[in-house]
């Protein structure tokens, strides 16, 4: 029997610093990268006062191009969107640079207003970020700032402000010195144009915020090198800053955890973002899990579209591996059901629900492998797929919840999704769940009462079932000692 595989679909990004072309293909309800392709052409420096795009510039882009040109080849002309943005809006000889670059491609390409790509950077979040309620997204690109307010897949607020990384680069730090005086130019200016929108995104209000894209992923991995959790805060942004100030020139940079590539246009990306957390008062930001490219995908693939990120990369994850998903959802519910008793005792984190439900929906994606080391191999697997819908760092604390839900029981590393004492809780109820569900049948599974004092853990079961049901006692029992002996005291009673 043949089978049917997915379509590919392309999205290529004309960006203001680097052109981007990512293919994908669709499978069991999740975004399966096939390539990724990126070179810095760098178009915006290549603007000159009469904003004209100078013909080298145009050269970089159109070898780029010819690159990209034998991938889409391959691809459905319906499943191809390519976009142009800032450089490209501004240019007045952009039709110059299209007309060849359509030659290139067999393929128009969008010039895509600032507003529109402010549209699509938010669905790309949306599509690829958990979280609730309301959020504020930051994408600082090349030559714009796309500045966004939504909630769900819903946008209330979509800007484009004309400051950029590149821009910023050639305006502020054209002499590439690292003095006090151009990084408070550049703050200062992106300021300025920041302000008009300051009032009106403060009223409207937000509960999260996201950055997307290069220049705020190239500043959480200096955070993470440095030994730095995930969550970008201005003090952190002033720590960057006095490190690019200890050298003399962009050209001297050696900061940990930046990269050569990324070198030039760091301190003013770093500057944009300093002036908007200043400006709106940001309190913290994480990474946002997509952005254009994603925005552009996901539009493409309607059969996508979800209204809970999580659950369909959960969703997507039981299918991919052939999960015994009736049993998971078990094992969830219970895990949840045991989280209910001591939630008002214990004060964990709001995500520690989810983070919870998803090690208890994915307990068993190591075995897909090999039985005997399935939370090594769960680990692994959680630890280099994509989550949408999950940070960094909470891919981590899941793998790590996953190594230890049976067996053997040790201490979690150092992690950065919940306080070590959440995390440690969680592991707790978790390795309970699946105790509890070993049978695989609802219907032989007891009916239990939990109750906690401080740390300590008293499941009741009722009586005379621990004596009717040997290997059940046997694993609670062997459970009670590895917790207790962890410091987690764990005591198995039968009611009277």
């Amino acid at each position: 029997m043949e089978r049917t595989v997915s379509p590919l679909y392309a999205a290529i990004d004309l960006g203001s610093n680097s052109f981007h072309m990512w293919i994908v293909r669709e499978v069991a309800g999740s975004v399966q990268t096939l390539a990724k392709i990126k070179r810095k052409v760098r178009l915006a420096a290549g603007l000159n006062s009469q904003n004209e795009l100078s013909e080298e510039a145009m050269q970089r882009g159109w070898d780029c191009l010819s690159l990209f040109a034998e991938r889409l080849q391959d691809i459905p002309d319906d499943n191809i969107r390519i976009v142009g943005t800032a450089a490209l809006r501004t240019a007045v000889n952009s039709d110059t640079f299209l007309s060849k670059a359509k030659d290139i491609l067999g393929h128009s390409i969008e010039i895509i207003p600032g507003e529109e790509e402010a549209r699509i950077i938010y669905q790309g979040v949306a599509h690829t970020s958990g979280g609730c309620g309301k959020r504020l997204v930051v994408d600082i690109g090349g030559a714009s700032t796309e500045v966004i307010i939504g909630e769900g897949f819903d946008a209330s607020a979509l800007t484009s402000l004309k400051i950029g990384c590149v821009t910023w680069l050639e305006r502020y730090f054209k002499d590439r010195y690292l003095t006090a005086e151009n990084f408070d130019a550049a703050i200062n200016a992106a300021k300025h144009a920041i302000e008009p929108i300051v009032e009106s995104y403060h009223k409207l209000g937000w509960d999260t915020c996201v950055g997307a894209s290069g220049t705020v992923q190239a500043l959480q991995e200096i955070m993470l090198a440095q030994g730095m959790d995930e969550i970008i805060t201005l003090q952190k942004l002033k720590r960057m800053q006095r490190q690019a100030m200890q050298y003399e020139r962009l050209e001297d940079l050696d900061i940990e955890g930046l990269t050569l590539e990324r070198a030039l246009v760091f301190p003013s990306g770093l500057s944009i973002l300093i002036a908007i957390f200043e400006s709106l008062n940001i309190q913290s930001m994480t990474l946002a899990g997509g952005a254009l490219r994603e925005g552009m995908v996901y539009e493409m693939m309607s059969q996508m579209r979800h209204h809970d990120v999580r659950e369909r990369t959960l969703l997507s994850l039981q299918s991919r591996f052939q999960l015994d998903s009736q049993h998971a959802d078990a094992v969830a519910h219970t895990a949840l059901s045991l989280l209910g008793s001591c939630e008002q005792a214990w004060q964990l984190e709001p995500q520690a629900r989810y983070l919870l439900n998803a090690s208890a929906t994915l307990h068993e994606i190591g075995t897909s492998i090999e039985f005997k080391k399935s939370g090594d191999h769960a680990a692994y697997l959680i630890n280099n797929i994509d989550l949408p819908g999950f940070t960094r760092a909470q891919k981590h604390l899941i793998a790590e919840l996953l190594r230890r839900f049976r067996e053997q029981l040790t201490s979690l590393p150092e992690q950065h999704a919940l306080s070590a004492q959440s995390a440690a809780r969680i592991l707790r109820l978790l390795r309970l769940a699946v105790i509890l569900c070993h049978r695989r049948d609802h219907n032989h599974q007891p009916p239990f009462t939990l109750t906690v004092d401080d740390n300590t853990l008293t499941l009741t079961l009722p009586a005379h079932w621990l004596s009717t049901n040997p290997l059940t006692k046997a694993e609670l029992q062997q459970e009670a000692v590895r917790q207790t002996d962890m410091g987690w005291p764990l005591v198995i009673v039968e009611s009277k």
